[in-house]
């Protein structure tokens, strides 16, 4: 059985300049340039890897010194099936995630990074994990029955956003009127304050925060955002270093019999918070998420996304 832990990072300033090294690695082993191609068989060799993390509820995040989340659990279940038992974790800000990465600092980044373009010319996904999906937070009984971003605009209800997330763009898009907020909780409070009708965000994020709340609020069903036309298909993964398609393969190998499964896939997501809608659909892939043509994607899946043709 595998299981998790945290080891911490220290800065060390060397004549190059100030860099992250970790420390207290151990037996575990971190994919420098020069090892590219070899990971697979030196992790399994070791018995342990070593993840980045962001800390973020409910993707990977540290709770009583433990290493949790529903994306530690993916690896945990994949790595111990290729032979992988201990999944270390490193904390790390998200804009040195991919750059600590191909430095060699950690073997894997597990923080349900989408897969975007720009992110695929750094580095290699794995194929999606999850699904990134939108949802309102409203008062209990959702009385304007939102249902998606189009029945917002349509009820004109006054939105919480978080401001400079993907939301805040889907509702300049559309014309909503919003609230600008600074995290899920300032939203929580602003719709139960009255000084927003609902609050749109990601559905994970929204499940999560309701699941510590007492308040009289209820989360929608979640929904692919569709602006102009086009639905904002996204999907997180985890990340390897280019070099290492070795472990990708070897990865995404074990990934396909768990997404493909979905009791199983909600076995280990669904204590987190994800449903059924976040479990990647068929015909997704990294690939088609890394060429960006979200119009063409939505086509090519629009009956596996329940869209009209």
């Amino acid at each position: 059985m595998s299981r998790s832990s945290v080891r911490p990072l220290r800065r060390a300033v060397l004549a190059a300049g100030s860099v992250l090294t970790l420390v207290a690695l151990g037996a575990c082993t971190s994919t420098a340039p020069e090892d590219a191609g070899g990971a697979l068989q030196q992790l399994q060799d070791d018995g342990a890897i070593t993840v980045a993390f962001n800390g973020e509820e409910p993707y990977s995040y540290e709770d009583g010194g433990e290493l949790t989340g529903a994306t530690i659990k993916l690896n945990e279940a994949i790595f111990g099936e290729l032979g992988i038992d201990t999944v270390d974790g490193v904390q790390t800000e998200w804009n040195s995630l991919i750059p600590g990465l191909t430095a060699g600092r950690y073997d894997a980044v597990s923080a349900g990074m989408s897969i975007l373009p720009e992110r695929c010319s750094e580095a290699i996904f794995s194929e999606p994990e999850i699904m990134y999906t939108t949802a309102f937070l409203t008062p209990k009984g959702n009385p304007d029955g939102l249902t998606d971003m189009q029945s917002a605009k349509d009820a004109g209800v006054k939105l919480a956003v978080l401001s400079g997330a993907i939301e805040e763009g889907y509702t300049k898009s559309l014309g909503i009127e919003t609230v600008k907020v600074g995290s899920p909780q300032d939203a929580l409070d602003a719709v139960t304050s009255g000084r927003a009708d609902a609050s749109a965000l990601t559905a994970i994020s929204l499940n999560a925060l309701v699941a510590r709340s007492n308040a009289d609020v209820e989360v929608t069903d979640s929904f692919v955002a569709v602006i102009d036309g086009v639905p904002q298909i996204g999907a997180g993964a985890t990340v390897f270093p280019k070099g290492e398609e070795d472990l990708r393969d070897a990865y995404n190998e074990k990934l396909a019999e768990i997404v493909s499964d979905e009791d199983r896939w909600l076995e280990i997501a669904g204590p987190f918070g994800f449903t059924a809608a976040e479990r990647p659909v068929e015909g997704l892939t990294a690939d088609k998420l890394c060429e960006g043509d979200l119009e063409s994607l939505a086509k090519d899946l629009a009956p596996e996304l329940g869209l009209d043709g």
